[in-house]
Parts: structure tokens; sequence; C-alpha cells
């Protein structure tokens, strides 16, 4: 199975991370214009991805012959649900401008904690699931 749209897919949410993360360094009020576009920005491209997923990816591990993919399937989406409702979570909350700018401190402390998590469970993906599938 061909999988490098995915992994394409998770560099371009790593290097949003990263940009976040200068930018949050650079000065959340002075960059809240950038990081509220940016957070827009990355939840397309995760929405989409995960969209991807859940159409194609997991309903073809759950049609191959491969009992062990389809149950890393299935526990990969469900897991994902819970971490695609934190990030939604905090996109809805820190794509305003204004917002950022009133509370840097929180926006810090929130994107520390949920973005660390996606950007483990990316890791996770890349370096177990991912070649799991393309060797199967």
């Amino acid at each position: 199975m061909n999988i490098d749209k995915y992994k394409h897919q998770h560099t371009a949410i790593f290097n949003s991370i990263r940009k976040l993360k200068e930018l949050s360094h650079e000065g959340i009020p002075q960059n809240a214009a950038d990081i509220a576009a940016l957070v827009i920005k990355m939840s397309s491209v995760i929405k989409l991805h995960l969209s991807i997923e859940d159409k194609f990816l997991y309903p073809a591990l759950q049609e191959a012959n491969n009992p062990r993919l389809a149950m890393l399937g299935k526990q990969y989406q469900h897991e994902m649900t819970h971490i695609a409702e934190t990030y939604g979570e905090f996109a809805r909350k820190w794509n305003d401008a204004g917002h950022l700018s009133a509370d840097p401190e929180g926006f810090r402390a929130e994107a520390n904690r949920v973005l660390k998590i996606l950007f483990e469970r990316m890791q996770r993906e890349d370096r177990d699931f991912y070649p799991m599938i393309e060797t199967a």
C-alpha cells in the first residue's frame, strides 16, 4: 500500500508545529496574526489527513488479509478520535489573533500540551505503523 501522501501530510504538520514554536518564542502577542493563520492552515491539513485515513487507509487495513494490521488500524483510529477532539478544541480556541494576544501564556501552555500529543502520535505512526503497512 502506498502511503506517501500520509507521510507528506505529516511533514507539513511537523513543519507547522515547528513554525508555531518559532513564532511563539519570538513573541505571541506580536506574532498573534501569523500564529492564528498557521493554526487555521494546520487545521485544514489535519482535517484532510484524518478524513483520508478514515475513508481509505483504515478501511483498506480492515479489508486486507492481515489480522495484525487490521487490529492496529482499529487501535490507531480509536486513539486518534480523542487526539482529534483535543486538537479541534485547541484550534477553535486559538485561531483568533485577539484571543492569542489576550492570553499568550494560556496559548503557550495549551500548545505545549496538545501539540506534543499530536507530534508524538505522528512520530509513532511514522516510526512503527507506516513501516508495517508498507511491508505488508
